[in-house]
């Protein structure tokens, strides 16, 4: 499955993803030990996560014993350019502009950002 072809994720599924990325490979257990005490999300729910996450073609797993491992089957940066791209063209018809005054404008982005932003720039 191409990054095009993926499917969109829930909130929830991008918080499960993300908590794969960070730790490399996990059991259903060990998102679940991952996740803010405050939470509060059964098992269950997770390993639902984790199995649409996988339908989806974001993840993989292998069995160990009885537990399956889940890997990430995609690339976090082309997910990531993917749904940034995806979000600048519904909201903002594709210009970042406005996405950065809002940024700038709202304490999101730091002039220490900005200047990494702009030896970025320099770069290319």
């Amino acid at each position: 499955m191409t990054k095009r072809e993926l499917r969109n994720t829930s909130p929830a599924e991008t918080e499960i993803l993300r908590l794969v990325w960070q730790v490399g490979e996990a059991t259903v257990q060990q998102v679940c030990d991952s996740l803010p005490a405050e939470r509060n999300i059964a098992y269950a729910t997770v390993q639902t996560w984790l199995r649409r996450l996988e339908k989806k073609g974001y993840l993989k797993h292998r069995t160990e014993g009885k537990a399956h491992v889940f890997y990430t089957a995609t690339k976090r940066e082309d997910v990531i350019g993917r749904s940034v791209n995806d979000f600048l063209g519904r909201l903002f018809g594709g210009d970042p502009i406005p996405l950065m005054h809002y940024l700038a404008e709202h304490g999101k982005i730091t002039a220490e950002d900005i200047e990494a932003l702009k030896r970025l720039i320099e770069k290319e």
